[in-house]
């Protein structure tokens, strides 16, 4: 909240010396009769604008500098939640006795590929995956893909809420 009250004061700040500058350039392009500028005001206006824009450029080297450790500490929570949705795969894997391939079958599941594209990726035939499908269910004590995933899903949100 107090950065937004900052933000709106250097525009603020940057905003008048550009309105003078603009209607000052308006004025002698357009030809309008107006009477000039005291030099006094000018130089006031010109040091104010100086001034607002070194306070932007600092302004924004330091939002630029949160946005970025903004974004390291959104990057460091995903590999962690990657490593622990991994982690569950993994000893989930193990507790049903999976085999590799079936190991595969289930991670290409999960990750959304269709049997026929399970398939083509291993280089085996459709029924064959539907078969270690079967056995991947069976073993996880689901009836199917959706279930399957749930049980990673409920088990990702009851760590996370037990954390919290």
């Amino acid at each position: 909240m107090k950065n937004r009250y900052v933000l709106w004061i250097v525009l603020a700040i940057q905003v008048v010396p550009a309105a003078f500058f603009v209607s000052d350039i308006l004025i002698s392009v357009l030809g309008l009769p107006v009477a000039p500028f005291s030099w006094m005001f000018v130089e006031l206006i010109q040091i104010g604008a100086a001034i607002a824009l070194l306070v932007g450029v600092v302004m924004g080297a330091i939002l630029l500098r949160q946005a970025r450790q903004r974004t390291y500490r959104a990057e460091e929570a995903l590999r962690r939640a990657q490593s622990a949705f991994r982690d569950v795969l993994e000893e989930r894997f193990i507790s049903w006795d999976l085999t590799p391939a079936e190991r595969d079958v289930a991670m290409f599941s999960i990750k959304g590929f269709s049997t026929q594209d399970i398939a083509d990726l291993r280089g085996v035939s459709e029924g064959t995956i539907k078969a270690q499908s079967n056995a991947i269910y069976r073993k996880a004590g689901v009836s199917g893909r959706p279930q399957l995933l749930s049980l990673f899903i409920d088990e990702l949100v009851e760590d996370h809420s037990d954390k919290a």
